[in-house]
């Protein structure tokens, strides 16, 4: 929560990586939303925020490239807002180029720059990103939507934006590398070594959420040694994360087909988190997705 009781939120990112998506989400959990506020308005935003009183104690603004040259401002009017004892938050959204390439196809839409400079929507992406580098380095979370469903993406909104989620926030994820790499994780564990539960008949079909695949996974040595060599580095690594000021720090496991191995060893972590006292956010990215080989 930030300062003064008033609950500042600035959702930005890359075109077509789903601020609206997350706009959604936060509005359904009680922030009152305005779409594409030019950064000038933000400290009027935030001022009346400040006299209004409970029905505008959560404020969230998108604000991106839709804006032109007026979205240059925001650095500086993130920086004001600071010098005026509030703290706010930014969520930056992102997914891969061929991902947004891909978005843009399916929905038929043009890209703010690709239309403003008459470039191809690959060129406007690079430039966009140039100029969106600076913004994404002092977000508080960074989210990658390239593998999400819309599902998805507001849970994670939901759960990086509850009440209770104070301090540094720990997000256990788990997934599976035929589906892609898990890219805004900060520590990546592959635990594809591992004996793999898809290939015993009776557990092919179950997850890493059941206790009889957990058993499976973890009645191997070499499986009692790694998790306990990783919750020792985690535990050790927390707390200097957190001293560095870091807000969000996202660990992740990855296996095959990301349902039994790296959901097993991801909900293992998650209660080893939970015993030091840290807020845990979990996330199973490919459970329910299909593995034919």
């Amino acid at each position: 929560m930030a300062d003064n009781k008033l609950d500042f939120v600035v959702i930005t990112g890359m075109s077509g990586a789903g601020k609206s998506q997350a706009a959604n989400a936060l509005e359904d959990i009680g922030y009152y939303c305005i779409d594409n506020i030019p950064p000038m308005l933000i400290p009027n935003i935030v001022d009346l925020g400040l006299r209004g009183g409970e029905p505008l104690s959560k404020i969230a603004v998108t604000a991106d490239l839709r804006g032109g040259e007026m979205f240059d401002d925001v650095e500086r009017v993130l920086d004001e807002i600071l010098k005026c004892g509030i703290t706010p938050r930014v969520l930056f959204l992102d997914a891969s180029d061929e991902e947004l390439i891909r978005r843009y196809k399916e929905n038929r839409r043009s890209h703010p720059l690709s239309v403003s400079m008459n470039v191809s929507v690959a060129k406007a992406l690079g430039m966009e990103r140039q100029r969106l580098s600076k913004i994404k380095s002092r977000a508080t979370y960074v989210v990658d939507t390239t593998l999400l469903s819309s599902a998805q993406l507001k849970r994670r909104v939901d759960d990086l934006f509850t009440e209770d989620a104070a301090g540094m926030q720990v997000q256990v994820l788990s997934f599976g590398f035929k589906y892609g790499p898990c890219v805004d994780a900060d520590l990546v564990f592959d635990v594809r070594c591992l004996p793999n539960p898809f290939y015993i008949d009776e557990l092919r079909e179950q997850t890493g959420l059941q206790s009889a695949v957990q058993d499976y996974v973890m009645r191997f040595p070499q499986s009692e040694a790694l998790f306990s060599k990783i919750a020792d580095l985690i535990k050790f690594s927390l707390p200097l994360y957190e001293n560095e000021g870091k807000s969000q720090l996202v660990i992740a496991f990855g296996c095959t087909g990301g349902k039994h191995r790296s959901v097993t060893f991801a909900q293992r972590l998650s209660e080893v988190i939970k015993k030091e006292n840290y807020h845990v956010l979990t996330d199973h990215r490919d459970i329910d997705k299909k593995r034919t080989v």
